[in-house]
């Protein structure tokens, strides 16, 4: 990976971080900032030319640095909330929501986690107060990859030793990546989550653009949960096609040959789903795509769906394969799916 130009906020200039990237990419343009609103984004630029010319940002995160999450974001019942850490991702999944959330496809790194990582700690004490013995979730990867860039990053020995001091505070790192070189270097902790997107191994081929394959995922899961590391699973989103029950059947049964099906901390099931600006971004970048073709209606939260008979068709079956595979009930969540 390269980035053709490098755009850092002046006052992080000797970061220890700044320095060991502009080590790391010493062809790059570099270029002083003020703030990286002031350069990222001011000029649209098209989602498909990070294929060709990638630039990053470095800079702190302003304003609110963790939020809370839509409903039906994690498990049902205890509050969630995410954290920006950094934007964009090194991937292109076809049906991204990113390629129609920002105006530009640069990645941007924040480096104030300290600052991150004290409104953590705030919201988990209050909570703590009120509601002593329950649950706490906050969750990475929200508008990244939350292991893809790690090698790079260097954060998360940070959230590690914050997170084991919140025994009522749980974290879930959201990836496609295998990309866990950082990772296993770090003693596993039971309240933290480490959750990878899985599709049928074509579907990963047609959509999951750039991304590891499925073979690859699977096999950094057995790792992981050899090692001791709780991991989540997110079909996420499904795409319908005349092979579902057949693809998911199989990927599941693969699935469950890396990690047993009682070892699964969790899993989410979601179906392919747009805001109207992120539809339009995908028929111009993605005209072929084979989803494309299929009826998607606005649905109750005024995202782009299939219909409601066709969702509960789709959940329903996938939920049943995985239940019929040894996955309880109670492990399986339906995700944006509230009315």
């Amino acid at each position: 990976m390269m980035f053709e130009k490098i755009f850092i906020e002046e006052h992080l200039l000797n970061h220890p971080k700044v320095l060991e990237i502009q080590q790391r990419f010493p062809a790059s343009e570099f270029k002083l900032i003020k703030k990286v609103e002031d350069v990222f984004g001011r000029v649209k630029k098209p989602y498909l030319q990070k294929r060709t010319n990638l630039n990053l940002f470095i800079g702190e995160k302003k304003g609110q640095l963790v939020k809370p999450a839509p409903p039906a974001y994690g498990l049902s019942g205890e509050p969630h909330y995410y954290f920006v850490h950094a934007y964009n991702c090194i991937y292109e999944c076809n049906y991204c929501y990113l390629q129609g959330y920002f105006q530009s496809p640069d990645i941007v790194l924040f480096l104030n986690h300290d600052e991150i990582g004290a409104e953590i700690k705030r919201l988990a004490d209050d909570f703590a107060k009120t509601n002593p013995g329950e649950k706490i979730w906050f969750h990475a990867g929200e508008y990244s990859d939350s292991l893809a860039l790690t090698h790079l990053t260097g954060e998360l020995p940070h959230y590690f030793e914050l997170f084991k001091s919140l025994p009522n505070a749980y974290l879930e790192l959201r990836t496609k990546s295998v990309n866990i070189k950082e990772l296993i270097k770090l003693e596993p902790s039971e309240n933290i989550v480490v959750s990878f997107s899985l599709a049928p191994e074509h579907r990963t081929k047609l959509n999951d653009l750039k991304t590891p394959g499925l073979k690859a995922r699977l096999a950094a899961i057995r790792d992981l949960h050899e090692r001791g590391f709780p991991i989540g699973i997110h079909f996420d989103p499904i795409i319908y096609d005349d092979k579902l029950v057949e693809s998911y059947t199989d990927l599941i049964y693969q699935m469950s040959m890396s990690l047993p099906p009682e070892a699964i901390r969790y899993i989410s099931i979601g179906v392919v789903r747009f805001t109207k600006n992120v539809y339009h971004q995908v028929i111009k970048n993605y005209p072929d795509s084979d989803f494309l073709a299929d009826d998607f209606v606005k649905s109750f939260d005024n995202k782009i769906r299939y219909n409601k008979p066709t969702r509960l068709w789709i959940l329903g079956k996938v939920k049943n394969l995985l239940f019929e595979a040894g996955v309880p009930l109670d492990k399986i969540y339906e995700c944006m799916e509230e009315e």
